[in-house]
């Protein structure tokens, strides 16, 4: 089985923010493969089981907040017995320019705490990451009030064409590479 977690934080203040783009995407998976979302309050999460090239596959929304993502990924890893090789984290990227992405196998958090709280969790596994460009601002801001900004429904619009016409063929790609 495949775990795709998307990195985001809960609540609807949240919801249209860069910070959770990880959402969106597992969002669309969801809708793209008709599945509905399951609280599993013992595994800090939301999730749907879907069935994607034949692989069966978990699609993971932390309801912990992006600096405790790491205590729903090691309850999911564990409770479903998925190897780590077969975990996909699906992330905001401030380093990447907005709407570009970049498949990522380790390396470290740059400061991004959702990565960092999974790297606490389980230390010494390279896991594969999907990071989604968010950019930069224009004008001086804290990163954290960039990444908590909301953004325009046009600009979200964007972002799922980007994942429908290019990244949804990439992550049935590392389905088949991961098989």
């Amino acid at each position: 089985m495949k775990l795709i977690i998307g990195l985001g934080n809960p609540g609807k203040e949240y919801a249209a923010t860069r910070h959770n783009v990880g959402f969106w995407l597992v969002d669309l998976l969801a809708e793209t493969f008709d599945v509905s979302w399951k609280t599993e309050k013992a595994r800090f999460a939301e999730c749907a089981k879907v069935k994607i090239l034949g692989q069966d596959a978990l699609l993971a929304k932390p309801q912990t907040f992006m600096n405790e993502s790491g205590r729903a990924v090691s309850a999911l890893l564990k409770y479903y017995k998925i190897d780590p090789k077969d975990l996909l984290v699906v992330q905001d990227d401030m380093d990447l320019k907005e709407r570009t992405f970049k498949f990522y196998p380790g390396g470290r958090a740059a400061g991004h705490h959702g990565i960092e709280s999974i790297q606490e969790a389980l230390p010494d596994i390279g896991i594969m990451r999907l990071r989604i460009g968010i950019g930069r601002p224009d004008v001086p801001m804290e990163g954290a009030d960039w990444v908590l900004s909301k953004v325009k429904p046009q600009e979200r619009e964007a972002y799922r064409l980007l994942f429908e016409k290019d990244i949804l063929p990439q992550v049935e790609e590392w389905i088949k590479k991961a098989s």
